[in-house]
């Protein structure tokens, strides 16, 4: 087989591809079956929805590149939004400087987990769990479970509600993340220190490279942008309340794995996380202009889930078939010429 087709066959099976069709499968059903699904007022209604989690997975992806995980990134959204809205209301901050503050909180949030996992060794998991329950603990303190921050200026509700070079506002700081974290992950020693991390731990320690400072740097990283997902949050909605970002995290990791980001490390890419946060920004969206209830929403992005860990099984077994099989069936040497 030629190489150009080799590569064709190969472009064509990547997941990112496979997951592209699925999308476009999705856009199409909806279109023919919703009212209204395919309008650009739809489409910009999906950007401005899909923003927060959007942010969330970005962040989310080179956490998991090393193996970890965050599962406080949801929480850490709804304690920033009601701190933002309480140093606004009651602090009498300007929106900028509340929102300054509120980014500052996010980073010190992100830097508690950072110190718990790279300074006590102790499992990402365990830790972010304990800081999700933690962060909408507070959050549920400081408001009594009642108080509701609303009333915010117009300027500030512009953030989350209008539209600038006919965009939705927040769309254009999604894209300005997702390029800067495709950056990152992608184009800079920090990125492929993210994946030496993920693929090999020890590995990399012996390589000489600083795991602790690169493990620190992304859960500080996904501390600022859950701040920053809460001031879009309550941009959007005009209120921030204790339960604000609910279940996010489980949207934001579903869309990572989605994308085809290894839950153990060491595999996967932003561009496929931009994927799956479509893929499900999508499918909720679709279910709304069907008039689905909301929980076949939540199964089918369970299904989706299921699929993507499944279909990477299955690539590694596939690879592992063709592997036994091209050593089972080697090429023959060339035999030498005739000697005269």
């Amino acid at each position: 087989m030629s190489s150009p087709l080799k590569h064709w066959q190969a472009g064509l099976f990547r997941h990112e591809t496979i997951l592209l069709a699925v999308l476009l499968a999705e856009w199409l059903y909806f279109d023919s079956v919703g009212r209204r699904f395919g309008t650009l007022d739809n489409t910009f209604d999906i950007l401005r929805h899909s923003s927060e989690i959007g942010l969330l997975a970005l962040v989310m992806t080179p956490i998991m590149l090393t193996g970890g995980i965050d599962l406080s990134v949801g929480s850490l959204l709804g304690l920033c939004a009601i701190l933002f809205g309480k140093l606004w209301r009651d602090a009498h901050f300007s929106p900028a400087l509340a929102g300054v503050c509120t980014l500052g909180i996010g980073a010190m949030a992100g830097g508690l987990n950072a110190a718990l996992i790279t300074r006590l060794r102790l499992p990402p998991l365990i830790v972010t769990l304990g800081t999700y329950s933690l962060f909408r603990g507070l959050a549920e303190a400081i408001t009594h479970g009642v108080d509701t921050f609303t009333d915010f200026p117009p300027s500030f509700l512009a953030l989350g509600q209008e539209r600038r070079g006919g965009l939705p506002t927040q769309a254009w700081i999604f894209f300005a993340a997702a390029i800067g974290i495709w950056l990152l992950v992608h184009r800079t020693v920090f990125g492929r220190s993210f994946r030496a991390i993920g693929y090999a731990p020890e590995g990399a320690h012996y390589a000489g490279l600083p795991v602790e400072r690169r493990l620190a740097m992304a859960y500080v990283l996904a501390g600022v942008v859950a701040a920053l997902a809460a001031i879009i949050y309550t941009a959007r909605l005009g209120q921030a309340k204790a339960d604000a970002g609910t279940g996010y995290e489980l949207f934001a990791i579903t869309a990572v794995v989605l994308g085809g980001t290894s839950i153990f490390g060491g595999a996967g890419s932003v561009h496929g996380t931009l994927l799956g946060v479509a893929t499900i920004a999508v499918l909720s969206n679709g279910l709304v202009h069907t008039r689905q209830p909301r929980e076949v929403a939540g199964m089918l992005t369970g299904a989706l889930l299921l699929f993507a860990l499944a279909s990477g099984e299955v690539s590694k077994w596939l690879a592992k078939f063709r592997a036994h099989g091209h050593a089972a069936h080697p090429t023959p040497p060339l035999s030498a010429p005739d000697s005269p």
